[in-house]
């Protein structure tokens, strides 16, 4: 009778596992393929005064992580790191996140060709990006379907992209500073993490790789901050941070920015 009792048990576990799993690629796939199409350059300023051409300009660029996909706050990282900025100077601040939730590394370079991004770029003092989860993860597929072969395939095309991206940023700006905070494993509790974590530690060692082969690009790290309690920094689609989440992460890329003195900024590498 006990035995019967455990597998009834066992076979509920399984049956609830894969639900659980197929929700979840549903889930992401609908937030994965969300905004493909061009979306309009949103700007905030930490005051009125619009026309200040001294203000400090924030360029965001990437994907859902970027545009803060499930914060309830709709601040993401980038906007509780302005508001870090804020607490260090009385500067303006100017943030323009062109992010665009879905956005692959592909897609990227072409939104690079756009001419209001082009104009964004040669402003910016800093720029902000995430990109690569798309391209890793492709659309949830990834996680019912992990292939060695596919994700390197996956990689080499993102490597080039991200190659092209910088090189773009450099020609048109050689003097901002670019973040690119990296990717952490948001599947760490499920089947395989060991696999998992291996394929997101590896895809952040060589973007970092491609990082430092540019002047003043800094790959942020971040798996270290959702490797131990990941459930607790996640929405509840469990790949995008919820509000505690984007918040290590902004306070991670906000060590990395320090005001020298009132109207001065230093961007530590």
């Amino acid at each position: 009778m006990k035995a019967i009792s455990v597998k009834i048990i066992t076979i509920f576990s399984v049956v609830f596992t894969i639900l659980w799993v197929c929700g979840l690629f549903w889930t992401m796939k609908d937030q994965f393929t969300q905004g493909n199409t061009k979306e309009v350059v949103t700007v905030k300023s930490t005051n009125d005064e619009e026309d200040n051409q001294e203000a400090y300009q924030i360029l965001a660029l990437g994907d859902s992580l970027t545009r803060g996909t499930g914060d309830e706050s709709g601040k993401g990282y980038v906007g509780v790191l302005v508001d870090e900025l804020k607490a260090k100077t009385k500067q303006t601040i100017h943030v323009t996140n062109t992010a665009i939730k879905g956005q692959t590394s592909t897609q990227l370079v072409e939104q690079m060709k756009q001419p209001e991004i082009q104009r964004q770029v040669k402003q910016a003092n800093v720029i902000l990006l995430t990109i690569g989860g798309n391209d890793l993860f492709r659309g949830g597929e990834a996680i019912v379907n992990l292939s060695e072969s596919e994700t390197k395939k996956s990689e080499s095309t993102y490597l080039q992209n991200i190659n092209e991206v910088f090189t773009t940023i450099r020609q048109l700006n050689p003097d901002a500073t670019v973040f690119h905070i990296g990717l952490y494993n948001p599947f760490i509790e499920l089947d395989n993490p060991e696999q998992t974590s291996q394929i997101v530690r590896s895809w952040n060692n060589d973007s970092a790789e491609v990082a430092a082969s540019f002047k003043k690009i800094v790959y942020v790290p971040t798996f270290d901050l959702f490797q131990l309690n990941v459930n607790d920094y996640l929405y509840n689609d469990h790949f995008h941070p919820n509000q505690e989440g984007y918040k290590l992460i902004a306070e991670r890329a906000a060590s990395l920015l320090t005001f020298q003195k009132e109207g001065q900024t230093n961007d530590n590498k």
